[in-house]
């Protein structure tokens, strides 16, 4: 048996370090080696990263009695391998919820979200288009809607996965989209309604547990449509809503991936569904270079490779010179090192000539 529960963040875990601690079991998975042994590669998981994790003994019994989802507690230490942080786990036992506080495995917006929901009614109460702005106010007004959009992640791993992170994701889109749009001189009513819209069905398309997992709502229909339905659903309440106004929204969610080789079933094809592509795009590769500065386990400036990223990242802030630097004066060392070498290259010269 193992000593009492003691927390040890992931974050100020280091290399040669024996530990003892709870965390969140995210991701389990039994491989073989090429000896033909069998070991189990997890991810470990609490609110401050993940800590890519190795059984070696007894690989097969440890895979048929834990699940991704669980919380456990293990004991080992911490290697580097390859440049990055790895815990080679000793043992391991299942943790019962009831005995921890689970506040410290969820990964949370830095941003409250009560207050990014009131700035993005902010944004909408904002618009000029009296049928747009309608819509938008019924539908994040929705007791239900406005309950998951304060609560869930915009993905599961790849941007701003992390509680609340959808909110903040779709907040950063509209208030990119009031700027962009007068910089671009487009109708700001249609590209902030898509920079809302493009990702809200995402709280039907991901749960909302520790281990989030596509729905089968997700898996067998997808945000994209779903956003389409969401329109037609609340735009039917609306009385008169334009067609046209209403097909132009629909293409804009519907292209919002910009490309068909990313699951988008159309391009886009105005300048408003182009800016709104964009700006999603560049929101989201932001917030992953954010995170991989603020997650990444590996030592020194730069971060392993990431997959989604296909690059590694430089994590560290880049040099800075609000004045000039005084040139250091030269040690009477260097300067005699300098004597020196013009004294041999004069020799040299000398030779050459002769």
């Amino acid at each position: 048996m193992m000593s009492p529960m003691i927390n040890l963040k992931i974050a100020d875990l280091r290399p040669k370090q024996d530990i003892e601690s709870v965390y969140l079991l995210k991701y389990i998975n039994l491989v073989e080696a090429r000896d033909g042994k069998k070991y189990l590669n997890i991810i470990l998981s609490d609110n401050t990263g993940d800590l890519e994790s190795r059984v070696w003994n007894s690989a097969e019994k440890v895979f048929e009695q834990f699940e991704k989802g669980q919380f456990v507690k293990v004991q080992g230490k911490v290697n580097l391998y390859q440049g990055r942080k790895q815990f080679v786990i000793q043992h391991i036992e299942p943790v019962d919820t009831k005995e921890i506080n689970t506040d410290d495995y969820i990964s949370k917006s830095d941003q409250d979200a009560e207050k990014m929901y009131v700035q993005l009614l902010q944004v909408v109460k904002n618009l000029d288009d009296v049928y747009i702005r309608e819509l938008l106010h019924n539908i994040i007004s929705d007791t239900e809607i406005a309950r998951r959009l304060k609560k869930w992640q915009a993905g599961k791993t790849i941007h701003h996965a992390y509680q609340g992170g959808l909110l903040e994701h779709i907040l950063s889109c509209a208030d990119l989209a009031v700027m962009l749009s007068k910089f671009y001189k487009v109708n700001k009513n249609y590209v902030v309604c898509g920079a809302i819209l493009h990702d809200l069905c995402k709280i039907y398309e991901l749960t909302d547990d520790f281990n989030v997992e596509y729905t089968e709502e997700g898996k067998l229909v997808g945000h994209l449509v779903k956003g389409v339905e969401l329109v037609d659903r609340f735009a039917y309440k609306i009385d008169g809503f334009p067609y046209n106004l209403k097909l132009h929204i629909k293409h804009i969610l519907l292209s919002h991936h910009g490309e068909y080789e990313y699951g988008s079933p159309k391009i886009p094809q105005t300048i408003e569904a182009m800016l709104v592509h964009l700006i999603d795009m560049m929101d989201s590769k932001m917030n992953s270079f954010r995170t991989v500065q603020k997650t990444d386990q590996n030592q020194g400036h730069w971060s392993g490779f990431i997959k989604h990223l296909d690059r590694i990242v430089y994590k560290d802030e880049l040099p800075f010179y609000p004045e000039k630097v005084s040139s250091p004066k030269r040690s009477n060392q260097s300067k005699k090192t300098s004597n020196e070498l013009k004294q041999n290259l004069g020799d040299v010269l000398k030779d050459i000539k002769l």
